[in-house]
């Protein structure tokens, strides 16, 4: 099975879309919000990212931003 991370922030419209997108499709995830645990802005600023969401799939992978087609394959 895999391990997928979501990363997101308080009152983003494309995390919530992405959330709402995982679990009509049935995809279990583990949510890290950067508002409540500010460490994760360093590890995505780490990984090359600038802006929430970052979906990473077993600690691998990874998805930025709302993209339904990308997400529609982790239901596979």
């Amino acid at each position: 099975m895999k391990k997928i991370t979501v990363f997101t922030k308080n009152n983003c419209m494309q995390c919530k879309m992405t959330k709402k997108f995982l679990t009509a499709h049935n995809i279990a995830f583990e949510e890290k919000n950067i508002n409540v645990n500010p460490e994760y802005v360093d590890y995505l600023k780490d990984q090359g990212f600038h802006a929430v969401p970052v979906v990473e799939i077993n600690g691998e992978s990874s998805i930025a931003g709302f993209r339904p087609d990308a997400l529609k394959q982790l239901a596979v």
